[in-house]
């Protein structure tokens, strides 16, 4: 298995963690922060934590936003969002006024809860996902599998196919996407010990012929 993959370094997330569960998980994985380390990738990983404009603030400070489309988009290797990163991949947030990436027809959106409800936000904490349709990155996993969310901001896409499994806090939201080579996670895989270290291995696997 081809288990060499790049991270993505642009100082709106705390890798580490990140990097330790994929060498956990079987990975190589490698920091990727200019554009050519990018170019040379074989599969990606967007992570992120923090508010979207600074994330892609950063991203176009180094330079790294054409790469990423080129990658995502003309290459068509294999991208994986998580937190932050998934919401970059989506055309716009309520968060900022920036442009996400725009890979996938989606938006993100703040929680809004009535008084009653007595939910605070962000969302954070273990919390199950709810899978809509099969999925390469969930075929080992429970069907009430926890993942770790720590989230102010929710997704929702256009296309209902687009929509992999679903999460309940006061009301449903996208806990992940998929189309084609794009794939987001809203949890953080790397906080939520054997099912994150899963996920991860099932993206491994499910990507090694890319």
């Amino acid at each position: 298995m081809d288990n060499e993959i790049s991270v993505i370094d642009y100082e709106a997330a705390n890798i580490g963690s990140v990097l330790r569960m994929l060498e956990k998980a079987g990975a190589k994985p490698v920091r990727a922060s200019t554009p050519t380390e990018i170019a040379a990738a074989r599969r990606i990983i967007l992570p992120g934590v923090g508010a979207f404009d600074h994330g892609m603030d950063q991203l176009h400070k180094r330079g790294l936003v054409d790469e990423l489309n080129h990658a995502a988009l003309v290459r068509r290797i294999p991208v994986m969002g998580i937190c932050l990163g998934m919401q970059l991949m989506c055309r716009s947030s309520e968060e900022g006024e920036r442009r996400g990436l725009g890979w996938m027809e989606a938006s993100v959106e703040k929680f809004r809860f009535a008084p009653e409800q007595r939910l605070a936000v962000p969302h954070m904490g273990w919390n199950t996902v709810q899978l809509c349709k099969e999925n390469p990155l969930l075929p080992a996993l429970e069907a009430r599998t926890r993942f770790y969310f720590v989230h102010s901001y929710k997704v929702r896409c256009d296309h209902e196919e687009d929509i992999v499994a679903k999460t309940h806090y006061g009301e449903d939201f996208v806990s992940i996407f998929s189309r084609g080579n794009l794939f987001g996670a809203q949890f953080h895989p790397e906080k939520s010990h054997r099912f994150g270290m899963q996920l991860l291995s099932n993206f491994l696997k499910h990507t090694a012929n890319a």
